[in-house]
């Protein structure tokens, strides 16, 4: 048996190419949170300096601190001179004052501050030095291939070096690892637009925090040899995107391009929710069963990001031998669903919703003999 469920675009009398997306920034990385897959990317594996969304490693080392019961945002770590002279932004921390490490984390993701992520390193790792180490020893944990930490800042060093990919791997691990849900004083800072130390106020950064729908991180980061970069994220409908961008040439273009590409993300590519878990995707009728048919149920959700031009030459179809016969046992698989794409195809077994007993020895003689006698029963769908 064979059901056609989907609908390829040569169905369609009007279906309009693929949406190109372009970015002028030299570096890209673009992808789906929850799929992990790829949306767009430019030079995504190529080295590039992360300026200061190194400091995107700084606060995941602190959270996963805290996450352990080591560290608290209530704890405090003294100013040293080194973090005090350090230039570049800052949040003017005064030295040899004590400062909690909730003022420190908000210092660091709101306003960027040198000053503050210095702090944070010699407060945890006893020397910024040391604390690269550990930077290090992350990146290698979480796959991060292609990048070398020297400090807590992203200040210029020769050998520090990163990727768009590596810091999407970054970004994307500090979400999913201190879920809102569990650590809500953790990642919400993000997405803060001001915070104030020391009676200066400062505004966040981050140029998508100011009215892109569903924005709430992550960082900025700009030095003469990296250009103007940003890691980004925006959740909409329940589908998340991060988004890293770098080599843009002026504030203003990295403000306009990070809202413009996040914005024709959401879309172009959607997340389709075609069947959930256990759901019935279809019906096979049943040869000398004590019932006449079954459901064919998915086990796992059956969700998929997809492009507007993905979507419309996507096809699905349900194969299997039918009738099928009794006994059936619940989660015997009985059929395939086929997806077929544009450049791939997939196949996904569909199980048997329940128990299905087969007829007794007189009652199974009986249904053969009528089958002979009259074929097959009303109700039975033929094969295509």
């Amino acid at each position: 048996m064979s059901v056609l469920i989907g609908a390829s675009c040569v169905a369609i009398s009007n279906c309009a190419g693929a949406t190109e997306i372009t970015t002028p920034a030299e570096y890209a990385y673009i992808t789906d949170f929850d799929t992990g897959k790829v949306l767009f990317q430019k030079n995504a594996e190529m080295q590039m300096k992360p300026a200061s969304m190194a400091k995107i490693m700084t606060v995941f080392i602190a959270f996963e601190r805290i996450r352990e019961g080591g560290l608290s945002l209530n704890d405090k770590f003294q100013v040293s001179e080194k973090a005090w002279r350090k230039g570049g932004s800052r949040s003017f921390l005064e030295v040899g004052s004590m400062v909690t490490v909730n003022d420190l984390l908000h210092g660091i993701v709101v306003q960027s501050g040198n000053d503050a992520a210095i702090v944070i390193a010699e407060g945890i790792s006893g020397t910024e030095e040391s604390f690269a180490e550990e930077m290090n020893f992350w990146a290698q944990k979480l796959g991060m291939e292609n990048t070398v930490f020297r400090n807590s800042t992203g200040w210029p060093d020769p050998e520090l070096t990163t990727t768009a990919k590596d810091l999407n791997i970054l970004s994307s691990a500090l979400i999913s690892r201190f879920p809102i849900d569990e650590y809500p004083d953790l990642y919400p800072m993000f997405k803060k637009k001001r915070f104030e130390y020391n009676g200066i106020d400062q505004p966040n950064r981050n140029p998508l925090v100011y009215g892109t729908v569903g924005a709430d991180g992550l960082k900025t980061g700009h030095t003469k040899e990296s250009g103007y970069g940003v890691v980004g994220s925006a959740i909409r409908d329940e589908q998340r995107v991060v988004m890293v961008l770098n080599g843009m040439t002026s504030m203003k273009q990295r403000s306009a391009e990070s809202r413009r590409l996040m914005d024709l993300t959401f879309r172009e590519f959607k997340k389709y929710r075609f069947f959930e878990a256990n759901e019935t995707v279809d019906v096979a009728n049943v040869w000398l069963g004590k019932v006449p048919n079954v459901d064919l149920v998915i086990a796992q959700p059956l969700h998929r990001v997809l492009s507007r031009d993905e979507r419309r030459h996507l096809k699905m179809s349900v194969n299997w031998i039918d009738p099928v016969s009794a006994p059936i046992i619940k989660g015997q698989k009985l059929a395939v669903l086929t997806i077929e794409g544009k450049s791939n195809s997939e196949k996904i077994d569909l199980l048997a919703a329940n128990d299905v007993d087969e007829l007794g020895v007189f009652e199974r003689l009986g249904a053969a003999l009528k089958y002979l006698i009259f074929g097959a029963d009303a109700g039975t769908v033929v094969a295509n």
